[in-house]
């Protein structure tokens, strides 16, 4: 096990660096149903710009083996996973009992191919943290991943199975310490929960605050037990833009990794916290989101590059392909390549748009409060927690599974099956493919609301410990020597539906 952290000495931007980047074209056909702002097929219109651009020759292209039950259950309940894997559209009428207690139905609905979709997207996730386990690659990158609301036992915010936690608990298996960064506009309550009181994760979410979906991630909320102060809520409020944001990343994120010093850093890059988001109200440029992408590169620490968010999908394509070239350490050009997606992006045709002149509420006194009580909690933590001797549990299989998208050191083959449309045959002979984006106005918000979680001592929430306790695995692991960390399994106020 790596007990050293962050090691590897610091880099200049300009220095390449070795990507893997996971990819499945099916992945663009699955529909949450109409109207509804989550829509899949921005993965898609990235992946189109990428091959435009030329970015897809320097990395290594695979295509995602799709995480098995086994898999899955290494955070989520069995019962959840199973149903996850039964319910259609057809036969969700006979199962309402179900719907409710895993809250699947509204903000997450059942679809044509549910089950496929989170294989997937979380056979991506854990298949990059293999990638960076066995040191084939510097970062790896998962634009279909990062769906960070998932709970053990239930859907939640548009996210059916938690790719992030997954993906966490493989890096765990070959790294003392783990660092999770968030900068979704909406808060990781899903990573941060299952993490919750444990050292050998940090979780750090920079996002909305208040009256907002999903109505936790106070400043206030530090962690529990063991995991005290190695949770860190960064609360904003409408219209941060780059300078104010960066005023609070780059400080914090510093600090971050001078005193926790991860062997590896997980960042969800939700787009709904740019400028002019279907759902945001952040201000973001994608130079200043991506410039977040640049600060945790240059620490030359593996890095696994996941999505989230993101609801005008034409900024989504936009920010996940210039962020791609940030990990690559290549400055693509603001005018588009003509593509199959290219009227998306007029009328200007431009890789960026500007910021709007909306108000930013976040007053400089107020990130100077944030910022003090932040870095005042991490002057808190011992240096680098260590981690008593253990035997590496068996890494998952996921990743090598393809011969045909995963062959080692080569890269995307422009005659491969990988080609940027693909049209062959669905997952599920019944999944829709959805070509044009909806208008802004065709569904309301219905993500601002839920409870708010708010103080340690109350409302602190069950740790997912199957991989820091790897004892409970199946039989093929049964001979894995762990350390074994007790779990606080307090409940949220509003108790746990599992």
């Amino acid at each position: 096990m790596d007990s050293s952290g962050n090691s590897l000495p610091s880099a200049p931007d300009a220095v390449k660096r070795k990507v893997c980047y996971f990819y499945d074209p099916e992945v663009g056909n699955y529909y949450y149903g109409q109207g509804h702002p989550m829509k899949p097929h921005r993965i898609r219109m990235t992946h189109a710009l990428l091959a435009h651009y030329g970015l897809l020759q320097h990395m290594q292209v695979h295509k995602p083996f799709p995480a098995r039950d086994r898999d899955l259950c290494r955070f989520h309940a069995d019962d959840y996973v199973a149903f996850l894997r039964s319910i259609t559209p057809e036969t969700q009428q006979d199962h309402l009992r179900q719907l409710k207690r895993f809250n699947v139905g509204e903000d997450c609905p059942v679809f044509d191919g549910l089950y496929s979709f989170c294989q997937t997207y979380a056979g991506g996730s854990v298949g990059g943290a293999v990638k960076l386990n066995h040191d084939q690659c510097d970062i790896a990158v998962n634009w279909a991943g990062g769906l960070h609301h998932a709970k053990k036992c239930e859907a939640s915010g548009f996210c059916y199975v938690n790719d992030i936690v997954l993906a966490i608990l493989e890096l765990l298996k070959q790294h003392e310490r783990v660092l999770y960064v968030d900068i979704d506009i909406h808060h990781g309550d899903g990573v941060e929960e299952a993490f919750y009181t444990t050292d050998r994760v940090m979780t750090v979410s920079f996002h909305k605050f208040g009256d907002y979906f999903p109505g936790t991630g106070d400043v206030r909320d530090i962690g529990y037990g063991k995991g005290k102060y190695y949770s860190l809520n960064v609360p904003l409020d409408d219209g941060i833009d780059d300078e104010s944001y960066h005023f609070l990343f780059k400080p914090i994120i510093g600090k971050v990794m001078e005193v926790f010093r991860p062997g590896a850093v997980v960042l969800q890059c939700g787009a709904d916290s740019l400028s002019g988001d279907r759902l945001g109200c952040f201000n973001l440029s994608i130079r200043g989101h991506a410039e977040c992408v640049k600060y945790m590169r240059s620490f030359n620490v593996p890095l696994l590059l996941l999505g989230g968010g993101g609801y005008t999908i034409r900024n989504v394509a936009r920010c996940w392909c210039y962020e791609t070239g940030v990990a690559l350490g290549i400055e693509v050009d603001d005018k588009m390549p003509e593509h199959e997606y290219y009227e998306y992006f007029g009328p200007d045709y431009t890789l960026h748009v500007a910021p709007s002149n909306m108000e930013n509420k976040n007053s400089r006194h107020l990130l100077e409060e944030i910022q003090s009580k932040l870095l005042e909690n991490l002057s808190k933590l011992q240096h680098a927690p260590s981690v008593q001797f253990q035997e590496r549990p068996p890494d998952s299989d996921l990743g090598e599974a393809d011969e045909d998208h995963d062959n080692g050191d080569e890269t995307w083959d422009p005659d491969s099956d990988m080609d940027v449309d693909v049209e062959r045959g669905l997952v599920p002979s019944k999944v829709k493919k959805e070509i044009v984006e909806p208008l802004l106005n065709d569904l309301d918000d219905q993500r601002r609301s839920g409870d708010h979680l708010r103080g340690s001592d109350t409302a602190v929430a069950e740790t997912c410990m199957k991989a820091l306790d790897i004892s409970s695995q199946k039989a093929d692991e049964d001979n894995v020597k762990v350390e074994h960390n007790t779990v606080n399994d307090l409940t949220k106020e509003r108790g746990q539906k599992c």
